[in-house]
């Protein structure tokens, strides 16, 4: 079917909204019109070569939700009808990492780059005659996509396409860093590095986890302001401006847990986290950097005499199948709050006034709303 979609065709470029081909399903894949489909910062390292790609030209967008209108053969467990979230790392349930119970960590992940799709290894998406790359195998920013059912978790039909789209990657990772990878525990003190997207769903994580302090720390005055919204107990500039703060409130403990959800990762900074994490304490890398960038700063000596932890996370340790339906039933219980993480939403072809909210420090998370006028 023909339809549009937002193409990237070269570094450094604008995204271009124009006309696309994709490829009718085949067995084990869903067709999906897409209702919303959420702008998260990892489309941007395909802009700026952050997140290497094998080629372009590429289509963006990883979060995404919508109605599924065609099934191919040999799909399980879903209908046309259904409402979907599209899960950024599809989850095939049978190899080691799924069989150990690290769904995130699916073998199938090796090939979220690629383009190729799961089910035969072809491209599904063709633009001025050329294959094109979806992101992480999905390409959210058209009004169609086909992908394969692992990457497919049905949803209830009373959830907000806005906010269904962000627990495709957003607030999963965010959330499951500080419940999973960190694991928060009730009256423990938490600093969350970066308070976008992600790092207010780690914020409303460690809030539902029990935390006492939680600091956040980042350089726009108003996602400080958001942050003390969502629940931080306090709000810093910089992690230089924090630290004596933080000695004050924690004794000189400082925070057993610390979160790095930071737009663009670098080296310097987990030097910086590890300062402000106490003995014994964890410091979660959930920020993504350079590829290439191997350069980090860290005091060995006191990383080791004071056995402080440094762990990595993808998609906060978790579980699509089991996390994105218990985070939307929290949604609807009202104990999570997506809706004001839901700063703007945008038309796709507002695409790139969309990055340029975020990259100004505008948005928690932008929101591309698609309509009749796309379909």
């Amino acid at each position: 079917m023909k339809t549009k979609g937002a193409i990237l065709w070269g570094l450094n470029e604008k995204w271009s909204v124009e006309e696309i081909e994709i490829g009718e399903p085949v067995a084990g894949e869903v067709q999906i019109r897409m209702e919303a489909a959420g702008m998260c910062h990892s489309d941007h390292h395909i802009v700026t070569g952050a997140t290497p790609m094998p080629s372009f030209p590429v289509m963006g967008g990883h979060e995404g939700s919508g109605v599924i209108t065609k099934l191919g053969p040999e799909v399980k467990g879903l209908e046309v009808g259904d409402h979907v979230v599209l899960s950024f790392i599809p989850a095939c349930g049978t190899c080691p990492a799924c069989s150990a119970g690290h769904q995130n960590l699916c073998d199938l992940g090796m090939g979220l780059l690629s383009g190729q799709a799961i089910s035969d290894g072809t491209y599904r998406i063709q633009a001025r005659g050329e294959n094109v790359i979806p992101m992480c195998l999905l390409g959210t920013f058209s009004p169609y996509m086909v992908v394969n059912q692992s990457s497919v978790v049905k949803i209830d039909k009373d959830i907000p396409f806005e906010v269904a789209a962000l627990v495709g990657c957003g607030v999963p990772t965010g959330w499951g860093s500080a419940t999973h990878i960190a694991d928060v525990k009730p009256g423990e003190d938490v600093v969350i590095m970066g308070v976008g997207g992600v790092g207010i769903s780690a914020l409303q994580g460690a809030v539902a986890s029990g935390a006492r302090y939680i600091f956040a720390i980042d350089p726009v005055p108003w996602k400080r302001e958001q942050a003390l919204k969502f629940g931080a107990t306090h709000a810093f500039e910089s992690a230089a401006a924090a630290i004596q703060p933080i000695i004050d409130a924690t004794y000189g403990r400082m925070a057993q847990k610390t979160i790095i959800t930071v737009g663009e990762m670098k080296g310097e900074y987990v030097e910086e986290a590890m300062i402000l994490t106490a003995k014994a304490g964890r410091c979660v890398v959930t920020a993504m950097g350079h590829l290439t960038d191997m350069d980090v700063k860290l005091n060995l000596f006191l990383m080791s005499m004071l056995q402080k932890d440094l762990q990595g996370n993808i998609f906060g340790g978790g579980n699509a199948r089991q996390d994105v339906p218990n985070l939307l039933a929290m949604y609807k219980a009202g104990k999570l709050n997506l809706d004001d993480m839901v700063t703007r939403t945008y038309t796709l072809e507002g695409v790139n006034d969309g990055y340029q909210d975020m990259l100004d420090g505008k948005n928690i998370r932008g929101v591309i709303r698609y309509t009749e006028a796309d379909w």
